[in-house]
């Protein structure tokens, strides 16, 4: 890649230190958290004293105040772990969820909640999906009603990222339900411990099995009133703002992943004998991993464009969503043919590449399948 595009000092001396943190805190211990359905909250606490968590935010609040393209540093550096559950759950933390928080939060909500983020001592969850609305936002059906000077949620939210353990969530809501559409939806904060709200049951997935997924249940559950964040029954706008910033996030973390499959991959076929030579030998081994780090190397550019543009401030929903259908494709492509390289080895749960195929196969799923991101892409054409 031709980092000096895209590349000062700054931020490759940013991922020169995060790739140094990764290998040396979270590729040796990571396996127990497979097992433990969970990212320590040590770890968690650890990369916001080193300063990964609030890269986006403001210098009052503990952040960096940097752009865009750092955010799919991060990503990407994250992927390259080999753990996709580790990458969502900071990723969703970082990118998804609390920017909700940093857009549209009054003083007060950011003073109160933001440094508490940004050190990695409250992990954030975004709770918008339901059973039946998922990409589309417009079709939830809890409900939020103002009671004096509470509001009181009813509903369910289904396949969140850090709603076992999380400490704060962003709630999609209902609060017009004369509304039609995309009108009459707010976003509410909601506290670990609230009454009236639980973890309906930890959800157990093919993948990304460090990353703790929940069904969440609003029963009765009293919020007070300044918990709104931002304003009445324009949550629908606020959701589709970080729509954007959650898709190139996702692209950047599938191409770290992909990146680092083919390396893995390069690796195992160069000590590999078969039929009295080395795999990477065979010349249809060759050319289809040369050309899937073409591919993959052409779609990282993408990813970069697609911040550049978001960091200068320009329109880039098209890009975005380019990116999220490309990258959300490409990495399991990418891991198939990674995978079916490395035999029957690429089979068993020791092998990285096997965890690694699991992981990716959510990439095309989640923050807007391929099919809603074509239509995207489509409309702008």
């Amino acid at each position: 890649m031709n980092e000096a595009i895209y590349f000062d000092e700054q931020r490759r001396q940013f991922r020169d230190n995060l790739r140094r943190f990764v290998d040396q805190e979270v590729v040796p211990h990571a396996a127990p958290w497979e097992e433990a359905g969970m990212v320590p909250r040590a770890l968690l606490r650890q990369m916001g004293e080193l300063g990964f968590l609030g890269i986006r935010y403001d210098e009052r609040y503990g952040g960096s105040d940097l752009d865009t393209v750092y955010s799919v540093i991060l990503a990407e550096e994250l992927g390259r772990s080999t753990y996709g559950g580790f990458a969502a759950t900071v990723t969703v933390h970082t990118d998804m969820a609390s920017p909700h928080l940093a857009n549209f939060g009054t003083p007060a909500q950011l003073a109160r909640y933001l440094p508490a983020i940004t050190r990695g001592d409250k992990i954030c969850a975004i709770a918008v999906t339901e059973p039946d609305a998922g990409s589309d936002v417009a079709g939830i059906r809890t409900r939020a009603v103002r009671d004096g000077e509470h509001w009181v949620l009813d509903g369910s939210k289904m396949f969140i990222t850090n709603g076992v353990h999380g400490d704060l969530y962003f709630v999609g809501a209902k609060t017009d339900p004369t509304a039609k559409g995309s009108r009459g939806i707010s976003i509410f904060i909601v506290e670990k411990g609230t009454p009236g709200f639980r973890v309906g049951r930890a959800l157990k997935k093919s993948g990304w099995l460090c990353s703790d997924t929940a069904e969440l249940v609003f029963e009765n559950c009293r919020i007070p009133a300044e918990n709104l964040l931002g304003q009445e029954n324009k949550g629908f706008y606020q959701i589709m703002r970080n729509f954007q910033n959650e898709r190139m996030v996702i692209g950047a973390a599938a191409m770290g992943e992909a990146a680092r499959a083919i390396e893995l991959t390069l690796a195992y076929v160069r000590q590999r004998r078969a039929f009295g030579a080395t795999l990477w030998d065979k010349q249809v081994i060759r050319q289809r991993l040369a050309m899937r780090a073409a591919e993959v190397e052409a779609a990282r550019q993408l990813v970069y464009h697609a911040a550049w543009l978001d960091a200068q401030g320009r329109d880039c929903v098209k890009e975005v969503s380019m990116v999220k259908a490309l990258c959300g494709e490409l990495v399991n492509e990418v891991l198939y043919d990674c995978q079916q390289f490395h035999g029957g080895f690429g089979y068993m749960r020791e092998a990285a590449i096997e965890r690694m195929v699991r992981d990716a196969r959510v990439e095309a799923i989640g923050g807007g399948a391929t099919e809603v991101m074509l239509e995207e892409v489509a409309k702008r054409l």
